[in-house]
């Protein structure tokens, strides 16, 4: 079955062949870790967590790396506040940053590279850009001559009058070019620095991931992904420096970039306010369901995030989990992805039809009685929640997440709609209720005191 996925740096589907059929690159852009990260900053980890699944079952290697950037100016502002040194504060984020994509059930990455690990790595490919003409030394900055490759602003599509618009870069005195970015800034006694033959600086952020992409992945990658809020400048400005420090060569064969989520309107972002801290989501809500809400929207295209979105995924996988424990009497064998979901996935990453084609088998599952086809279709369940991250724990411990008092109180108010609904006679609500509870795994018992309940 082949891959197609869109090329952003194209504008189309095409289909995927990696470089070295042996071990697919695929590189994502990681956290700078000064803060908690926002649930938007978690699609692209989830999404891209599904597409390293979905390589590993079609080539023998994949070969994934997802950076962190614990150098930047937003962290020696927090280090300055807080009176500690930037170790104290990546330490702490890059941890946190790791809990909470496990707790998401995301498959840590093959490679974590640190930007402060990979100095002299980044020194030596400025060194590159300036030889070949393609970067300057100035007043202790080295910025990148955006005039001298003429591929600039392939990926965004922009010309270089609006990118500079856009970018709102600073028209410094010793630029050659409005539009030049820096690769290497000086730093104060207060600052951070490490020596280099410009002096006591520090790197800028893009020249950090083109550093090391080439350190471990080579000078040509199979896949750079990330949100579509980097397409420019940082992936502008990674394409134009590797490029140029690698003789031409092709960086990325395949841009693949996530959508971005919307809050109350308006796109997600920690400089608007507006805001839900992913931390904070796992501490109130179950981790998978904050999973499948991510996947319940193509990964190209805007997710409008809400309670209700979660309120609907906790609910769609109460109504999977139940399936589940439904078919306790049978045993899961090993089985092949169903073709349906595989093809869904091929396809661009088509999770929602995924999830679509997930619910039509737990539907089967539901309404069958013959115990191979419910051998059959459970293995096929476990198997696709397998591809997409989801349904990896037991029903029990699925439902026994949220029983707390307020939970309690929902369950009883349900309970007490449905002995009204048995007086009014309104036999269909009341069924209703029940098999809903039951859903939940929660099990109803009339006695001669009333009704009682318990969790299963």
């Amino acid at each position: 079955m082949s891959i197609h996925f869109y090329n952003n740096l194209n504008r189309r589907l095409e289909q995927f062949s990696p470089l070295d059929p042996e071990n697919v690159t695929v590189y994502l852009c990681g956290p700078t870790v000064y803060n908690f990260v926002h649930i938007g900053n978690a699609r692209g980890p989830v999404v891209f967590d599904v597409l390293t699944k979905l390589l590993r079952r079609h080539f023998p290697k994949v070969t994934y790396a997802r950076n962190i950037t614990d150098v930047d100016d937003k962290i020696n502002a927090a280090a300055k506040a807080l009176d500690v040194p930037i170790s104290a504060i990546t330490d702490k984020y890059t941890a946190i940053y790791r809990e909470d994509m496990a707790a998401l059930g995301i498959q840590p990455p093959d490679i974590e590279p640190h930007a402060t690990e990979h100095i002299p790595h980044i020194i030596r490919m400025i060194e590159r850009l300036i030889e070949s003409g393609h970067a300057y030394a100035a007043e202790g900055h080295v910025l990148f001559a955006v005039d001298s490759y003429a591929g600039y602003g392939q990926l965004s599509r922009r010309s270089l009058d609006e990118m500079i618009a856009g970018a709102r870069v600073e028209v410094a005195p010793y630029k050659r070019h409005p539009g030049d970015f820096v690769l290497w800034k000086p730093s104060t006694p207060d600052l951070p620095g490490w020596d280099s033959p410009w002096g006591v600086g520090r790197p800028g952020w893009h020249i950090e991931c083109s550093a090391m992409s080439e350190a471990h992945l080579g000078e040509t990658i199979d896949i750079h992904a990330g949100g579509v809020d980097l397409q420019f400048p940082h992936h502008e400005n990674e394409i134009a420096q590797s490029t140029c420090a690698h003789g031409g060569k092709v960086f990325a064969r395949f841009w693949l970039h996530n959508g971005m989520l919307n809050f109350g309107g308006s796109k997600m972002s920690k400089s608007v306010g507006n805001v839900s801290i992913l931390h904070e989501l796992l501490e109130n809500h179950p981790p998978e369901a904050l999973r499948y809400a991510l996947l319940s929207a193509h990964y190209r295209q805007p997710l409008d995030w809400s309670d209700g979105l979660i309120e609907q995924s906790v609910k769609t996988l109460d109504r999977l989990y139940g399936t589940l424990r439904d078919l306790s009497d049978v045993e899961a064998t090993a089985t092949a992805i169903p073709e349906a979901i595989e093809t869904a996935l091929c396809d661009d990453l088509n999770t929602p039809q995924a999830l679509a084609e997930l619910a039509n088998i737990a539907g089967q599952a539901r309404r069958s009685s013959d115990r191979a086809e419910r051998t059959t279709l459970k293995s096929q369940l476990l198997a696709t929640g397998a591809a997409l991250g989801l349904l990896q724990q037991s029903p029990e411990a699925w439902f026994a997440k949220g029983a707390d008092d307020q939970d309690d109180a929902r369950i009883q108010a349900l309970v007490d709609e449905r002995n009204a609904a048995k007086l009014a006679k309104d036999f269909a609500r009341s069924d209703g209720i029940r098999k809903q509870l039951a859903d939940e795994g929660v099990l109803l018992e009339d006695t001669p005191q009333g009704v009682r309940w318990k969790r299963a």
